[in-house]
């Protein structure tokens, strides 16, 4: 493999004019410049990861942090990125901290040092001194649904407190009058939205109880032990709005271990709209999210930001959609 001392000898010149020929400098003359370029060419020199660093060039690449890779909703939105990042000629590394903030934190000391043009975070526990971070070094960042919203920087997420709003509503049609939300974790921005509209409107129809909310992970097995907590103090619960799809699927079968039938007994809407929840049966009511356009803009946005062709700091808020599938239906009178 060329280094760049083989070119500065093939072309016979210094090492630091090679360097400010790749660099594009205008302190070197034309035909000083083509010779480093045929040498270039007839080498086949290729600047390593190191070298294109040091000389301050972009590495053509991005990170997408997720707290949690084998959640179908991180790997879908991952896809979308790297779909993004690969027709725009970038790379693309996926740090997956496993909701450990130190973990994370150590994953923007290290990509930030090293090699990533930019970041993208799906995360509740990025804070300002991590963005002070990023800022300092011009390191441009998106922060994704989950993530607190801070300024400095963009922020893209879907419309969380109207599709829960949406999934009670759709509940409360159907003939529920008993119903439970399963919620995420309180630091997370989604879960704290999602909450919300679910409370706004249970309120609006005088059906609000508090007692009938549970703390749940984001996991089916967090699911389950909610579905369990609720059904021990309120039996005749008929319908239930988790806050996302693993813990609505999660509390079905929590459900029918129960011996309660679903949608016949008990309604389940979740939150999300990922593939597995067309999978399960029954098949899963949800509101879903247009997670592949959620990835998309995210990679472009941090795209366009690394070169140079975005500046503002702008909050993009999704649409989003009831999906109707077997898990919710009529009441029995």
């Amino acid at each position: 493999m060329s280094t760049i001392k083989d070119v500065a000898n093939l072309a016979n010149v210094s090492v630091a004019t090679v360097s400010r020929v790749m660099n594009s400098s205008d302190y070197v003359s034309e035909e000083t410049r083509a010779k480093v370029l045929n040498a270039i060419e007839e080498l086949k020199y290729k600047p390593s990861s190191a070298a294109r660093v040091l000389a301050g060039k972009k590495m053509m690449s991005i990170a997408l942090v997720v707290p949690d890779i084998s959640n179908p909703f991180f790997s879908e939105l991952a896809r979308a990125v790297e779909d993004v990042a690969q027709k725009n000629g970038f790379s693309l590394f996926i740090g997956n901290f496993y909701n450990k903030n130190t973990r994370e934190k150590d994953y923007i000391k290290s990509m930030s040092n090293k090699y990533i043009d930019g970041f993208i975070f799906a995360s509740s526990t990025l804070t300002e001194e991590d963005i002070d971070t990023l800022i300092k070094k011009e390191i441009p960042m998106v922060v994704m649904d989950r993530a607190a919203t801070i300024g400095g920087c963009t922020v893209i997420k879907c419309k969380n407190y109207d599709g829960a709003c949406i999934a009670t509503n759709h509940l409360i049609q159907l003939g529920c009058r008993e119903i439970a939300h399963i919620s995420g974790p309180g630091e997370f921005v989604t879960s704290m939205e999602r909450l919300k509209g679910f409370e706004d409107t249970l309120k609006s129809h005088g059906l609000y109880n508090p007692s009938l909310i549970s703390h749940g992970d984001f996991t089916i097995d967090g699911g389950r032990q909610a579905m369990r907590s609720l059904l021990n103090t309120h039996p005749n619960i008929d319908g239930v709005f988790a806050a996302n799809d693993l813990m609505a699927i999660g509390a079905m079968k929590e459900l029918k271990a129960m011996g309660k039938e679903v949608p016949r007994d008990v309604s389940v809407c979740g939150f999300d709209g990922v593939q597995i929840g067309d999978i399960v049966e029954p098949g899963l009511t949800t509101i879903a999210q247009p997670i592949y356009e959620l990835g998309s803009l995210a990679s472009q946005t941090i795209i366009d930001a690394t070169m140079g062709k975005l500046n503002s700091k702008d909050t993009y808020e999704l649409d989003i959609k009831l999906v109707e599938r077997g898990s919710t239906g009529k009441m029995r009178v």
